[in-house]
């Protein structure tokens, strides 16, 4: 048995420590964090001076009290949460000590017992209100728990309490409010905190991103604008204001990007975004004049290097994209097994498939691994060495089961490019029989399953996914759009892609599929209305086929067939858009 000196020891190691325990499953009664509708925020680092130490309560360390200490300590560390929380807990309330109460917050937080956590943290701030880490913990729980009123008057006193580093309390809170659900009711909590600081540009900028997930976009806007007036160097939120322009119009961002550059002719990351959006506008020479500015003012900048070298793939300049890939290897870029998969990727776009295949090659660990072991396999298929293809990635050695998924991945798409689908099919479904319930394993099997028209595959993949992620927008997509794209159970695909549609209101493929859908229940303004946005936001082939239908159906024949001419010219191959081509223009 341990001798009273012993526990009392322990006890006093305990009080200062602050290991985080291994997450455990609440016990009956209690709500995990991960379920309150957003996800559980990390420990908050506090970068502000440390408050003095907090007065002590005169409670005297008792044998009984030291027990229920070591026993608290002994249950955390064997991973049972329910004696340690209650045990934590019942100290925190009997001795009122700021560090027992920090202690029970963090072994309640680490377990996910929210209601205890939140108790805790209200001891700990009674105990010690100057407690800066104590408020931020309070105030992430009360977020968790969508508690934004109760939440309020910590946020207030957390600002107030160091006035000079109020901006960059500013800059954590939007961080914060911006995970929440209700933006709504987010924007206005953000106005009403930043009210009393409006001096200070980060609290501007805040009130305008939390107004912008509000879609309050003119006052995003102001807001904005008040913020670079208040410091017209802040890059960031220069950023900010062409993006919230660029939901009006492109040309009203690059117009105002292009200004604040003659102005601010250093600002490295305005110029990056200038360039990209100039390329996404296919303006492509302009661009190019961004990209010799950057290389010109940042030469031994490997980031700048590496930007511009990417987005010179964008342009599909690929020779400028291969010397400044090679001159971020020169200059030490932080990831070289990065630049030498794109310049992997360069080789194989020009067809210099052995010089691709050494790039490729070249990549034997980490991050990049998986991806280049499957682009080498990828390469070997164009070369018509689809056996030695499927072969290579068969050798490689898988480190965990999501290597295990990229890879059967990658085989299936090597199957399904070759047209062989129900190989394909086959081979994912002994993957998923060996890893059951992986999402997606799941939902690549389920596309497989449409192509050997086992729709009865699909949708119980499809569904079985949806139980396991209720988030998962391309599941209900997907399932929606089979059923519109088959004229089947209409109404139920509408549902499905506007739950879609819903949970990812700026995806073009489910804008396409609800624009799809609406043309096949025969609401064809509606439907071209959706289309005519996906194609716009993503020029695909797909979305160009459907397009092209509903206006021949709307009687914008030559429209249509103009649409058509112009993604044959880059996608001849595309399948779905070569058949609608042809039932309209034989």
């Amino acid at each position: 048995m341990m001798n009273v000196r012993t526990a009392a020891v322990m006890a006093c190691a305990m009080l200062a420590a602050c290991a985080q325990q291994p997450t455990q499953r609440p016990a009956a009664g209690e709500t995990p964090l991960a379920e309150t509708g957003t996800q559980p925020q990390p420990k908050v680092v506090v970068t502000r001076p440390a408050p003095p130490n907090p007065p002590l309560p005169g409670h005297e360390l008792t044998e009984q009290i030291m027990f229920k200490l070591m026993l608290a300590e002994v249950a955390a560390q064997r991973g049972q949460p329910n004696v340690a929380v209650s045990a934590y807990l019942d100290l925190a309330r009997e001795t009122r000590d700021p560090r027992i109460a920090r202690r029970a917050t963090e072994v309640a937080w680490n377990a996910r017992f929210v209601s205890a956590a939140l108790e805790a943290v209200g001891i700990w701030l009674q105990a010690d209100p100057q407690s800066t880490q104590a408020r931020e913990i309070m105030v992430v729980l009360l977020l968790n728990q969508a508690q934004l009123a109760g939440a309020r008057p910590h946020l207030e006193q957390w600002i107030a309490a160091d006035p000079a580093n109020a901006g960059h309390s500013f800059l954590q809170l939007s961080s914060l409010l911006g995970r929440h659900k209700d933006k709504t009711e987010a924007a206005k909590l953000m106005r009403a905190l930043a009210q009393p600081y409006p001096e200070v540009p980060e609290a501007r900028l805040a009130v305008a991103q939390a107004a912008w997930n509000a879609n309050e976009q003119q006052l995003a806007l102001d807001e904005a604008r008040a913020a670079l007036r208040l410091r017209p160097d802040w890059e960031l939120a220069a950023l900010f204001q062409a993006q919230v322009l660029q939901r009006r119009s492109n040309a009203e961002a690059l117009q105002y990007l292009g200004d604040y550059l003659k102005t601010h002719p250093q600002a490295k990351d305005v110029r990056l975004n200038y360039a990209r959006l100039l390329v996404n506008e296919k303006k492509f020479d302009e661009a190019r004049k961004q990209f010799e500015a950057l290389l010109r003012q940042h030469p031994e900048n490997a980031e700048v290097t590496m930007a511009v070298a990417l987005l010179a793939m964008q342009t599909k300049d690929y020779d400028a994209a291969e010397i400044q890939l090679k001159r971020a290897l020169e200059i030490d870029y932080k990831d070289p097994d990065a630049v030498r998969y794109y310049l992997g990727q360069v080789n194989e776009e020009r067809k210099r498939f052995d010089e691709a295949l050494k790039w490729y090659g070249s990549i034997d660990q980490g991050e990049q691994y998986i991806n280049a072991q499957a682009r080498y396999a990828g390469v070997l298929a164009k070369q018509g060495q689809l056996a030695a293809a499927r072969g290579h990635l068969q050798r490689v050695s898988p480190q965990n089961n999501q290597q295990r998924v990229q890879l059967a991945q990658a085989e299936a798409q090597l199957l399904r490019e070759a047209n062989e689908y129900q190989q394909a099919f086959d081979l994912l479904g002994q993957a998923l029989e060996k890893l059951p319930d992986t999402p997606d394993l799941l939902y690549d099997h389920a596309m497989a399953a449409e192509k050997v028209n086992r729709i009865d595959v699909l949708e119980s993949n499809l569904r079985r996914l949806i139980q396991l992620q209720p988030g998962h927008a391309h599941a209900y997509n997907a399932l929606g759009y089979t059923l519109a794209d088959r004229n089947e159970r209409l109404p139920e695909a509408r549902i499905l892609i506007e739950t879609a549609l819903k949970l990812s209101p700026d995806d073009p493929f489910i804008m396409d599929s609800m624009g799809w859908v609406l043309y096949r229940l025969g609401q064809y303004k509606e439907g071209l209305d959706y289309l005519q946005r996906a194609f716009s936001l993503r020029p695909d082939p797909e979305i160009a086929a459907h397009l092209g239908e509903v206006l021949w159906a709307d009687g914008q024949r030559e429209q249509a067939q103009k649409i058509w001419a112009e993604m044959l010219k880059d996608h001849p191959q595309n399948e779905v858009l070569r058949n609608t081509v042809k039932r309209f223009v034989p």
